[in-house]
């Protein structure tokens, strides 16, 4: 299945603006303002709120203000969980974001849930090799194919691996934003559902790539819904298709993403899913990350009750 409708979530304590990822985050952009914190736990709250009124299924997780973990927010990049049973963890850029991996979050949801086995990724760290999760990687479930542009946060050896250990397929690339850096994470230039593909094919500076990339979302009998740099600013790529205890399918993503698509790109998502957003600018402005990388999918198998 590409979509799940479990979710886990961390509840910020201490958000703010981190200095260790800005230096290639071109998305993040420092507030003047001094309530950062709470600004961030209201769009937050309300993010929940507006998951749970969907009926979808999230587990909320309270952040420790020792030690300091400024993104803990975004929990996609050092943790995924998969249908078969397995847990796979990170090597994560940041040294402060190192320390998000916590051993008591991944007990704590073995109580709902069937876990076989943990991969641990995160001896990288010690060569400066990473790759920073679902953000780095773009994950088709269905097809097994995992899609990454490749950054400092998102290398080769690493994604190799992952992709042998999952046995997923590999569709790497070059992205770059409109002044020629390379994108941090897939995730912001890139979201696959289940019959539909959003992704900025002008960061794809290489016709060669940027023609393979179209050709297997094709075979892959994906819709392409194509988005242009000014859309990606405003994290039009950084969605998530889910599903809710009743089946439907839902496409989750920020309010700022939502404002930015045409009707015409709005009508052909609503093909596929019911679209709904949230206001988390604070979140976005300071943390460069937006609605995706919130949200970790929960694909383990349930216990039985």
């Amino acid at each position: 299945m590409q979509t799940t409708n479990h979710l886990l979530m961390i509840r910020p304590v201490d958000f703010k603006f981190n200095e260790q990822t800005a230096g290639n985050n071109k998305f993040q952009v420092a507030s003047t303002e001094s309530d950062v914190q709470s600004q961030a736990l209201k769009e937050f709250d309300g993010f929940v709120d507006l998951l749970r009124k969907n009926d979808v299924d999230v587990t909320v997780v309270d952040d420790t203000l020792q030690p300091e973990t400024p993104d803990s927010i975004f929990p996609n990049n050092w943790v995924s969980f998969h249908d078969d049973g397995s847990i796979y963890l990170y090597p994560m850029f940041s040294e402060n974001r190192r320390l998000e991996r916590r051993n008591e979050i991944l007990d704590g949801l073995t109580e709902k849930f069937q876990v076989n086995n943990v991969n641990d990724l995160s001896f990288y760290e010690t060569a400066n090799i990473f790759l920073e999760g679902t953000g780095s990687m773009v994950l088709d479930r269905a097809n097994k194919i995992a899609y990454a542009c490749l950054s400092i946060r998102t290398e080769v050896e690493a994604f190799n691996n992952f992709c042998q250990l999952a046995g997923y397929k590999s569709v790497i690339f070059n992205a770059l934003d409109s002044s020629g850096f390379p994108i941090y994470h897939t995730n912001v230039m890139m979201c696959i559902g289940d019959r539909f593909a959003v992704v900025c094919l002008d960061s794809i500076a290489n016709l060669y790539e940027r023609d393979f990339v179209r050709k297997v979302l094709t075979l892959t009998n994906k819709e392409i819904v194509t988005i242009s740099y000014d859309q990606m600013n405003h994290f039009a790529g950084n969605m998530l298709q889910v599903s809710n205890t009743q089946g439907e399918s839902l496409l989750v993503m920020s309010e700022q993403a939502y404002l930015s698509l045409t009707k015409d790109q709005i009508s052909v998502l609503e093909k596929y899913s019911r679209i709904i957003y949230a206001p988390i600018y604070t979140i976005e402005k300071n943390g460069g990350g937006s609605a995706r990388c919130m949200l970790a999918e929960i694909h383990l198998p349930a216990k039985s009750k």
